[in-house]
């Protein structure tokens, strides 16, 4: 077997130590055994071809340990230098800062990376990288007579007179603060403030439930309009379920902020999926080779087809998904992914005094 995995449910300290006690015998053992132990918040059956992959070019086989970003920091962080972590890889930039705040990272040099990964998906002091993209963008029901020149970029979102209803998840979600990260440097805290309180009079309804469920509100006709990651909506489209085919067919999709004056024809939000090395990986050398493999048109493309992401990689080396493509190519928002990070306090203090529960 390629793969051995491992669910971390935080139940405790203890409970950590003996999980980790069974599961490593010691770091010397993982280095002779060629392990390499990924520490993940990617929860996608799908990556299971990536690690096969990996086993299949380097005799490394793939341990995961599986959590939420945070209940994994805190994991690194408890068994210090003793640690066998040796990748830790979660989605959002928001996270990925969190976690290099954590100082549970350590800086590489890889030009491979380098050149690979565009500069503003990847940290300036190489401590992680984006290997995949997602878009947020603005989602509508096709069959409430949407006029679609009133509603073209996320400022729209927040007017007076915008006349429709929305549907959005709640201001805790990791994805929802990056994309107030992203206002709030382009219009300061006063503006993004501003702004939020327009979206949430605009609501539909209290946020509640992940993006799936605002999608599936939104084809049942409970809003106008609805902000998702992309990969969401192409899931459905390609379900086994007629029904959940049936729901994707009745939502259209809106790339924000393709046109116009300065920051209105910035390009839609994009944010990352990403991982860095452990900062006391037993298994360094492994950890870095796995990065780049993650870099490659091979990986890239199982990213783009098993989870209907966008690849990090430009087009032309790698196909992007048909579902994805059928909802249009787009300008995105080159914004740097260390600003999302940054600004992620700021974000949750605006969306808080603006009401976005």
């Amino acid at each position: 077997m390629a793969i051995t995995r491992r669910i971390f449910l935080a139940a405790g300290a203890a409970t950590a130590a003996i999980a980790t006690e069974r599961f490593f015998s010691s770091r010397s053992a993982q280095a002779q055994n060629k392990v390499l132990n990924l520490y993940t918040a990617r929860h996608y059956g799908s990556d299971t071809q990536i690690y096969e992959g990996f086993f299949k070019k380097t005799g490394i086989k793939v341990n995961l340990v599986e959590a939420t970003a945070d209940k994994l920091v805190e994991r690194v962080k408890s068994e210090g230098r003793n640690s066998p972590a040796d990748v830790i890889m979660t989605v959002d930039a928001g996270n990925l800062y969190r976690a290099q705040q954590a100082d549970v990272f350590q800086t590489i040099d890889s030009r491979i990376l380098k050149d690979a990964i565009p500069e503003n998906l990847r940290d300036s002091n190489g401590t992680w990288f984006g290997f995949t993209k997602r878009t947020r963008v603005i989602m509508y029901n096709k069959e409430r007579g949407i006029d679609l020149s009133k509603v073209k970029t996320y400022e729209d979102l927040g007017r007076d007179d915008l006349g429709y209803k929305i549907l959005v998840r709640s201001s805790s979600n990791i994805y929802n603060q990056s994309l107030m990260g992203s206002i709030v440097e382009l219009y300061g805290e006063e503006g993004a403030e501003k702004w939020a309180k327009g979206v949430v009079k605009n609501m539909a309804r209290k946020p509640e439930g992940g993006d799936t469920p605002q999608i599936q509100a939104l084809a049942a006709g409970m809003a106008d309009l609805a902000i998702s990651n992309t990969y969401y909506l192409a899931r459905l489209a390609k379900s086994s379920k007629a029904e959940e085919r049936e729901v994707a067919s009745k939502v259209g999709v809106i790339f924000p902020n393709q046109s116009g004056d300065g920051k209105l024809s910035r390009g839609a939000h994009t944010n990352i999926s990403g991982a860095g090395v452990a900062k006391y990986s037993p298994n360094k050398e492994a950890a870095i080779q796995y990065l780049e493999y993650l870099a490659t048109p091979e990986v890239q493309k199982m990213f783009a087809a098993n989870n209907n992401e966008y690849p990090v990689l430009p087009r032309g080396k790698v196909d992007i998904d048909p579902i994805l493509l059928s909802y249009g190519s787009f300008k995105e928002d080159v914004m740097s992914s260390e600003i999302l990070g940054k600004n992620n306090q700021r974000a949750i203090q605006v969306m808080d005094r603006a009401g976005w529960k």
